[in-house]
């Protein structure tokens, strides 16, 4: 039996960095170059499979390649890797009394987002397939962007960027705020006037920069602007914060990117503080968890629409997710999610896959090959691997 036979033989973690030649800031911080930990998991029968553990904020991707290889590798060194979901709770609970939030999920993640694409690539098909298979093989994507370069007083700029972002054929857009309540404030309105009649819907996120009183102070200008959603208004730990801001604010709340597994978004979902969860596959624990995580805001009637961010690898593994997503609220016109599409500066999408994930005609098609159905490029990994 082929699949007895299998077993794990190694995990290869590249870290790879590149600076960027025009740095910017969110809300958080400068961000001055690129990062991404991918793992490769190898096989007795010489298959691979690639994974991504999420490189959060400012985080040093050698962080989860520390883990992933003197906590993670020992765990299922020899194991059968079709066993993803027994893989998957023995590396959460080895690791659950240092682990359980951040980079030691994250490196979980990548382990578990590789098992999945090894194990399409081993009976031949798309992982979103193994999932269960697609609700959609195509997703409308949304621009994120609207960086600050200089701070603040940049409103003129980022409104010229939404009319860019409209010529090159999105209709959906996340503006990043977060840099002083009244400069969040012009920002908005510059880039809300710059759209308005060219059917564009606005999303915007705050990644936590305020507390309750700031974030409903902004909330209540948004309000005026019928977005699509307000993501993470406060801080993910404030999960009081964000039941007063959903019952007060008219706009849909949106948050989940900063936590991790079912546990974590547990109380998330279950005290109904969001109307949009957003685990991304590469720091909520993987396909396992969001697969749990999905099946959870189900139950409670949530909306899922995953944070995406990361390289080529991650950007796969999240179509495959978006396609095997149900909506959750049925009808014949339900609202599908959608693809954040990052549209800063990023050397690890389009030069680390042969066929990169681009849009076209209005929407990103889901891969169709086995596994992730991408091929990375061993030139690029050499380029940019962190020695």
């Amino acid at each position: 039996n082929r699949e007895l036979l299998l077993k794990i033989t190694d995990l290869r973690v590249h870290v790879l960095q590149s600076p960027l030649d025009q740095p910017f800031a969110f809300s958080q911080g400068w961000v001055g170059r690129r990062s991404a930990t991918l793992v490769e998991v190898a096989t007795d029968s010489g298959l691979t499979g690639w994974g991504e553990a999420f490189a959060q904020g400012l985080e040093p991707p050698q962080i989860a390649a520390a883990v992933i290889e003197h906590a993670l590798r020992p765990l299922v060194l020899g194991a059968n890797p079709l066993d993803i979901e027994v893989l998957w709770h023995r590396m959460y609970h080895q690791t659950r009394d240092y682990g359980r939030k951040g980079s030691v999920i994250a490196a979980i993640s990548a382990v578990d987002i590789a098992l999945w694409d090894l194990a399409g690539r081993h009976y031949g098909e798309p992982v979103h397939r193994l999932l269960g298979g697609a609700f959609r093989d195509r997703v409308q994507p949304y621009a994120t962007g609207f960086y600050r370069l200089r701070g603040q007083g940049e409103a003129p700029r980022l409104a010229d960027e939404a009319l860019a972002h409209f010529g090159a054929g999105f209709r959906l857009m996340k503006v990043k705020l977060g840099y002083g309540v009244d400069d969040d404030i012009a920002v908005i309105r510059a880039v809300a006037r710059a759209i308005e009649g060219r059917g564009v819907t606005l999303m915007v996120d705050t990644n936590h920069a305020y507390g309750r009183a700031e974030a409903l102070r902004l909330g209540y200008v948004l309000d005026e602007l019928d977005l699509r959603w307000y993501e993470e208004p406060v801080a993910p730990e404030d999960i009081d914060g964000y039941c007063e801001l959903r019952a007060r604010l008219r706009t849909p709340i949106a948050g989940g990117e900063n936590e991790h597994t079912l546990h974590g978004f547990r109380e998330l979902l279950g005290r109904h503080a969001v109307d949009i969860a957003q685990p991304d596959v590469g720091s909520c624990g993987g396909l396992t968890a969001a697969r749990h995580i999905v099946a959870l805001a189900q139950a409670n009637g949530i909306e899922v629409n995953p944070h995406v961010w990361g390289s080529a690898v991650a950007q796969a593994a999240s179509l495959h997710l978006i396609a095997a997503l149900p909506v959750a609220h049925h009808s014949v016109f339900a609202r599908p999610p959608v693809l954040e599409y990052d549209r800063s500066s990023h050397p690890f999408r389009r030069e680390l896959v042969t066929e990169p994930i681009e849009m076209a005609d209005g929407a990103v098609p889901v891969p169709q090959g086995p596994g992730l159905g991408i091929t990375l490029r061993a030139e690029t990994l050499d380029r940019f691997r962190i020695r």
